[in-house]
């Protein structure tokens, strides 16, 4: 079976199939519900677009959560109004001026793309919630 290619960051020239983007989202799901992100929830996401920002924006819309991206060459003031008229408390950036615009928000959750990637270990996963079974999607 082919592996379909579902970005390629035209920064790094790295790519992300359909398998790899439902791995990765499930280990972003599990570290965002674990940091109480549930339905309804608005979760700004600033990040270049690639791969992180696909696995971000799938993860938030997958534990049915309001993914809002921002445009990552945005300045801390222009951000820190986005996140006011977002009335989002969690953040998913590792960009300077995005965790700068957090600390003078409503943002109490700041996530980085290396929390996203993090997998708890079998102990950590207390919940049923925090179990992710896969989809039955055909690829």
């Amino acid at each position: 079976m082919d592996e379909r290619i579902v970005i390629v960051d035209s920064g790094t020239g790295l790519t992300l199939t359909e398998e790899q983007l439902d791995e990765r989202s499930a280990v972003a799901i599990v570290q965002l519900r674990r940091r109480g992100v549930r339905v309804g929830d608005t979760v700004l996401i600033c990040l270049p677009v690639g791969p992180d920002l696909l696995v971000a924006a799938d993860a938030v819309i997958a534990v049915g959560g309001v993914a809002w991206p921002v445009p990552a060459d945005l300045d801390a003031c222009v951000l820190q109004e986005r996140i006011q008229a977002s009335g989002a408390r969690v953040l998913i950036s590792d960009l300077p001026q995005a965790l700068e615009a957090a600390e003078e928000s409503r943002v109490r959750i700041v996530m980085s793309v290396a929390d996203l990637h993090s997998y708890p270990n079998s102990r950590e996963l207390s919940t049923q919630s925090d179990r992710i079974v896969p989809s039955a999607s055909g690829g």
